[in-house]
């Protein structure tokens, strides 16, 4: 990661991640919070499984960015796709608790979404060459004539 778009990227992951888990908790406490989970263990193994996919975000692995994307897809993206088209056309039958549900799993959608087109996106998955070490490490030609060369002016010391 290279860009400061990546890293804000990653801590918005991470913060949804805490916010996740302290919604869980709340839910398991039995204490009124903003939202509730929409399945208890089902928002509990996702959790889990949440954890070695941010530490292979970091490190651009675009494959469990792409499985990251699509579990929260498809835990998040359900629900609000049937809270967004259920909604009543009139705004005075709106229910402002609902509010904050939608927002969150709106941001269960968006920010994995974000992370895989960042993913998908960014240059420095692929090697670019570098003049200040490929030099080094790209000379092998160099390095076998300098040694034919060297080969054929050795002087004998009698």
């Amino acid at each position: 990661m290279k860009s400061l778009s990546s890293y804000l990227i990653t801590i918005m992951a991470v913060f949804y991640w805490v916010f996740r888990v302290i919604v869980s908790l709340m839910y398991a406490v039995g204490k009124e919070f903003v939202c509730q989970p929409l399945d208890a263990n089902l928002e509990i193994i996702i959790l889990f499984l949440t954890i070695p996919c941010i530490i292979l975000i970091i490190r651009r692995n675009l494959i469990v960015a792409t499985l990251y994307f699509g579990m929260y897809a498809a835990y998040f993206g359900t629900i609000l796709f049937n809270s967004l088209t259920g909604m009543p056309a009139e705004t005075e039958t709106w229910a402002f608790s609902d509010g904050p549900s939608i927002i969150a799993t709106a941001l269960g959608v968006i920010i994995p979404l974000l992370i895989f087109l960042d993913v998908l996106i960014q240059k420095s998955r692929f090697h670019t060459p570098d003049r200040k070490t490929d030099w080094y490490y790209e000379n092998e030609k160099y390095d076998r004539e300098f040694d034919q060369r060297a080969d054929r002016n050795q002087y004998k010391i009698k």
